[in-house]
């Protein structure tokens, strides 16, 4: 059975990798029980977040936290953010959206009995994730920029966003332009003709700077 101090110390070690926070279900499979989280939370050690929800007290607050938090509580090891909410961290999108969108595999989709997390937008895929589609930024795993404006477009996000966010992607240095044409080619017509115009449309922007 390890330490408390053992136990002290993979609670840490999971915590700063998820913006600080870790659900109770983390807790207990490193060796906490019920009653110890209520006494860590009444101390001060843990901050009760909500229900079966916590963070640890002293690590630092990170920016995006509530996308972080949305994350980490429905299976950050299942789940990555994706679409405008991925966009938006890598600076692509002119605003941050008011839902924060996270994507899962179709077989792990939350339980319809489950309780939705309130601004939160998850999506479903039976696209598995190439090499490199998946990358841990930002305290969060997040879809690559190439599959990221791939499924944004896929969904419908306004086409003058996912112009403007290629053209920014490809000077930024973010991708390349046969990077991205992977990621649209088994996407619908209408993906891959507008992926190909903003590509086109960047390389005059670039000629006439």
């Amino acid at each position: 059975m390890p330490t408390l101090a053992e136990k002290r110390r993979q609670l840490f070690e999971l915590a700063a990798t998820q913006g600080g926070y870790f659900t109770a279900a983390q807790a207990r499979a490193l060796g906490y029980s019920s009653r110890s989280l209520v006494h860590h939370a009444g101390a001060g050690h843990f901050e009760r977040v909500n229900r079966g929800f916590y963070r640890l007290a002293e690590l630092p607050a990170l920016p995006n936290e509530d996308i972080i938090a949305a994350w980490v509580k429905t299976g950050g090891d299942r789940t990555v953010v994706s679409h405008e909410t991925a966009l938006a961290l890598y600076e692509l999108a002119p605003i941050r959206p008011r839902k924060i969108h996270l994507t899962v595999a179709r077989a792990h989709r939350p339980h319809s009995d489950r309780p939705q997390l309130p601004g939160v937008q998850i999506h479903t895929t039976t696209r598995r994730f190439r090499t490199g589609e998946v990358v841990r930024r930002f305290s969060v795993r997040v879809t690559s920029p190439a599959r990221t404006i791939a499924d944004a477009a896929d969904s419908g996000t306004d086409p003058s966003f996912i112009v403007e966010a290629i053209r920014h992607a490809l000077e930024g240095g973010l991708l390349v332009a046969d990077e991205l044409r992977r990621a649209a080619r088994d996407r619908s017509e209408r993906v891959r003709r507008l992926v190909d115009q903003a590509i086109q449309e960047a390389g005059r922007h670039a000629a006439v700077r």
